[in-house]
């Protein structure tokens, strides 16, 4: 298939979910599907494929949604650096909303810091060209899909000698963090969907261990409707089957051994941190990237002062227990009332990938009366 409305089409989805009927009943019992990715969590409620699946089969949010997993104590850091004198703080805009203790990286702009809004690295970069009286800084967040641009920007700050551009780095790791899922003993899952953008990064070898120590079955998947549905169908084919494999859905674009030319670009720039905070998952070790040393003059965590201080989530928000799948986002008293997007408590109703975001937009009503 070539065209996306190929991935879209009604008949074959209707073929795909009679077949996932056939094996959730060979099975004959509940089974938990844990989907990595944020993006998976919209595409499964854009296109309704949780009202579709037999009740059997239950669709899992993890906590692949970057900006959802970054801790209030972080935000509260790049607030700090934004109100220097003299910066110009950049960033993507999912980010511009996330509540930290006291207040957002947007309500900072609305004081006074000058903020801005960025589609990627370069852009940021750009802006210092222009600027090179002003100190500019970008807030690097995301898991192995977006580092590899950020170390690309950085090679080529280093190459122009451009000495008044920064990076805050908040890049997580996507293997330490299902470690830490895998060894929480209150979730128990049957298989991952996992995840597409990543996988194009890192390839499908860093996942063995998932089938190996925790005997889980995996299956990377695309993003389209028929890529999910297929996905589910080799998850359960595989439980059916007594099989725990490493399985690649998304093979027109994943490949075994990712994408060599990332991988060599993320291991030049950034070193993993011996330990990085997580919303809801708490420390995780090995699970963030620090900017080498051979590129201090990059990393705004030198260049400037910052709070480093670890702030406790809102009470009534309960994004940490959502992130590690333990709840629905409309188990949380506060979901869809006092937290939507237009005034979000938690991270999981700000991002475009949050799974709050997700139910709110596409499945709230319907999802909650059929779970009560």
């Amino acid at each position: 298939m070539k065209y996306v409305d190929e991935f879209r089409q009604p008949e074959k989805a209707k073929a795909l979910s009679r077949e996932i009927e056939k094996l959730s009943q060979k099975l004959g019992k509940h089974i938990k599907i844990m989907e990595i990715c944020g993006g998976h969590t919209h595409s499964i409620f854009k296109y309704g494929i949780e009202e579709i699946l037999p009740d059997s089969v239950e669709l899992i949010h993890g906590p692949g949604c970057p900006v959802c997993v970054m801790p209030k104590g972080r935000i509260d850091d790049a607030i700090a650096i934004s109100k220097n004198p003299n910066i110009i703080f950049t960033t993507f805009g999912d980010a511009m909303r996330v509540p930290g203790s006291q207040t957002s990286l947007l309500q900072a702009r609305a004081t006074g810091a000058d903020i801005r809004m960025v589609y990627s690295p370069l852009d940021s970069l750009q802006i210092a060209r222009d600027n090179p009286d002003r100190e500019i800084v970008f807030f690097a967040l995301g898991f192995e899909t977006t580092a590899p641009s950020t170390a690309l920007t950085i090679l080529q700050a280093a190459a122009e000698k451009i000495s008044n551009f920064s990076m805050f780095s908040n890049h997580v790791l996507v293997v330490p963090a299902l470690k830490a899922l895998l060894e929480n003993p209150d979730l128990q899952l049957d298989g991952f969907v996992g995840p597409g953008h990543v996988s194009m990064v890192i390839g499908t070898e860093p996942y063995q261990f998932i089938t190996q120590q925790y005997h889980k079955p995996i299956v990377i998947s695309g993003f389209e409707p028929l890529d999910i549905f297929q996905s589910i169908w080799m998850l359960l084919k595989q439980l059916v089957e007594n099989r725990c494999q490493v399985e690649n859905q998304y093979n027109r674009l994943v490949q075994t051994a990712g994408n060599a030319l990332s991988l060599e670009a993320m291991n030049k720039v950034f070193a993993v941190r011996e330990n990085f905070d997580w919303r809801g998952l708490g420390e995780i070790p090995n699970s963030g990237l620090k900017i080498r040393a051979e590129y201090a003059q990059f990393d705004a965590e030198i260049k400037f002062t910052i709070p480093n201080l670890k702030v406790a989530d809102h009470k009534a928000c309960k994004c940490g227990e959502i992130l590690k799948g333990v709840l629905k986002p409309w188990e949380c008293k506060v979901f869809g009332t006092a937290c939507t997007p237009e005034n979000p408590i938690g991270t999981c109703m700000v991002s475009s990938e949050g799974a709050c975001a997700a139910y709110y937009k596409y499945g709230r009503l319907s999802t909650i009366a059929k779970s009560t």
